[in-house]
């Protein structure tokens, strides 16, 4: 995890340049609440980076308490909101139900350990307050994953949790009536080089970014030689498979998922 915290503290002063696809995802997200009331005194922004959902939640609920929550501490210095915390999400610093609204846009992916990180949101949500999150799913960077297979079985891109899964972890750690949706988004490139550069420009680069050295410039060049294959149009595509869910912390609630595809 420090490696990912040190990545993401580099790349805070040029993030919002190349967070393309992370603000459109923040959008979608915040438009979700329109649909869901709640008693919203105090919201928790986790994992709030540098603001990118923050802006919305501070116009959306002006009269509430905005959280803003993140390991890194160079990107919370650029977050719009006055109550920021640098600390590990999966030990939060908060009391036992003082939260009335959860909301992480695409941070999820870079905890390991969603159990713990399900028991802690519970712990700090109040009685009927509600999580609701973005993630990405396992077909992300799907063309990439692919590409570096054929040069060998290591493991060059980040990994991502199945929807379902992700699902039934919360409601083992008794959340009620989850409900999930995914859709896919897909950017286009010019070249490998060009994603490999905006992976690293937002600090969400692949597992090693020293790939092509470790491996030599030989199956580097194998790797975009199969990715070429993918090109339509004289674009390179990149898929990014986009989870989004939320869930309450009540009872007597009945479980659903529900599956949307693009």
């Amino acid at each position: 995890m420090s490696e990912v915290r040190s990545a993401f503290n580099k790349a805070s002063s040029q993030y919002d340049k190349y967070a393309f696809l992370q603000n459109e995802i923040a959008t979608r997200l915040d438009a979700k609440l329109e649909v869901i009331s709640n008693n919203t005194s105090v919201i928790l922004d986790l994992g709030a980076g540098t603001g990118l959902l923050s802006k919305s939640l501070l116009q959306r609920f002006p009269d509430s308490k905005l959280i803003c929550l993140d390991f890194a501490q160079e990107s919370l210095k650029n977050n719009p909101s006055t109550y920021k915390i640098c600390a590990d999400a999966n030990y939060l610093p908060l009391v036992n139900d003082s939260i009335d609204i959860i909301v992480s846009n695409l941070m999820m992916q870079w905890c390991p350990n969603l159990k713990q990180l399900f028991t802690e949101c519970y712990r700090v949500l109040k009685n009927n307050g509600l999580i609701l999150f973005s993630t990405f799913g396992i077909d992300t960077l799907k063309e990439l994953k692919k590409s570096w297979a054929v040069v060998d079985n290591k493991m060059h891109v980040n990994t991502f949790v199945d929807m379902h899964d992700i699902g039934d972890q919360l409601l083992q750690e008794g959340f009620q009536s989850p409900v999930m949706e995914m859709e896919n988004l897909t950017l286009t490139y010019q070249s490998v080089t060009d994603l490999l550069r905006d992976l690293k420009a937002i600090g969400a680069q692949t597992v090693d970014s020293r790939s092509k050295f470790l491996t030599g410039k030989d199956k580097f060049q194998s790797m975009i030689n199969m990715y070429e294959s993918y090109r339509q149009d004289g674009k390179l595509p990149a898929t990014y498979e986009v989870v989004y869910g939320h869930a309450w912390k009540a009872r007597n609630q009945v479980y659903k998922i529900t599956l949307n595809k693009s």
